[in-house]
């Protein structure tokens, strides 16, 4: 179902905005005509609802974006699995309910395709939800991120609120983790390959065999499409976000090499796993309503290792 909604002189609050998404978000909300307001966790901890609710009622935003979270990878999730089911809860709930109470006109819930079942059929439907078991190394994140849209759903239903969700795809670009121990796929692989051609290396070690398939978006097209949805959609089902192409771990990888400028070897370590063969999600809904990605993974890499560059303190014209 289609809303319109307008953010022309509204004050949005983007709940997260010092972190990849949330940065992305300010970038993107620049071009309305919108007041952006955001707080540090010195000033509201999103896990305090006394806090959350107090802030909510001072501030009195018409337009809530929650992009804030506690996120980490697989030994994040597997080593501190309360912080993940806890915070991540009250986060949700608290911002949810503190908009409801204070009367907010738009809340947009942003979730994880992690919420959907291990062996879901793919392309991943937003019907898939709840049709099986979680991946076990991010459950916790999942249920807690599961609960967010389903209270978004619920206050739609019982209060008329206009609160809505999304879940991205696999995200990359200016802010990511850069730490080999705890960052995502494209993060890692761009900063061992940087390191790899800095020392000369005649060639980098990969893990598994580069074959498993996987979907990747632009952080700035995410913003794109979250603005996107805040004003024309309102419904009860959540909404995935994916730009629909896939690309092998292998080409991900030699296309990186190809940005960075590394032409050295790219070995595969095929003792190491390979993670699930395919994740792609069906993005058709957001499709039909008329909202694309813009950026080529090329382009979106290229932007993403110059923005890396300057965070390592590199000329990047060198």
């Amino acid at each position: 179902m289609t809303g319109a909604y307008s953010l022309a002189g509204k004050k949005v609050y983007v709940a997260g905005h010092t972190g990849m998404v949330g940065g992305a978000l300010l970038r993107r909300l620049a071009g309305e005509s919108c007041t952006v307001v955001t707080a540090t966790r010195a000033e509201v901890d999103l896990r305090h609802q006394a806090a959350v609710f107090d802030w909510m009622r001072r501030v009195r935003p018409q337009c809530v974006i929650v992009a804030a979270a506690t996120v980490g990878g697989i030994l994040a999730n597997s080593t501190r699995p309360a912080e993940f089911l806890y915070d991540n809860l009250s986060i949700g709930s608290n911002l949810i309910e503190a908009a409801r109470v204070a009367g907010v006109e738009k809340l947009l819930y942003l979730g994880s395709t992690c919420i959907y079942p291990r062996l879901a059929p793919q392309p991943i439907a937003e019907e898939s939800l709840l049709t099986g078991p979680l991946e076990p190394t991010n459950e916790w994140y999942g249920i807690a991120k599961i609960a967010g849209l389903k209270l978004c759903a619920a206050y739609r239903r019982q209060y008329g609120c206009d609160f809505i969700a999304a879940q991205p795809t696999n995200l990359y670009g200016a802010g990511d983790n850069f730490n080999l121990t705890t960052a995502h796929v494209i993060p890692a692989l761009m900063a061992k390959i940087h390191a790899a051609k800095s020392s000369n290396a005649p060639a980098v070690e990969l893990w598994g065999t580069g074959t498993p398939l996987r979907e990747f978006l632009h952080v700035d097209d995410l913003a794109d499409a979250l603005v996107f949805l805040v004003t024309r959609y309102s419904d009860e089902m959540h909404i995935n976000i994916g730009s629909g192409e896939e690309i092998s771990i292998g080409d991900l990888a030699s296309t990186l090499a190809e940005v960075i400028g590394f032409g050295g070897a790219l070995r595969y370590d095929r003792g190491k796993p390979d993670g699930t063969p395919r994740k792609l999600v069906d993005s058709t809904r957001l499709r039909s309503m008329g909202w694309r990605a813009s950026t080529s993974l090329r382009d979106g890499l290229a932007r993403t290792y110059a923005w890396y560059l300057r965070h390592l303190g590199v000329d990047i014209r060198a």
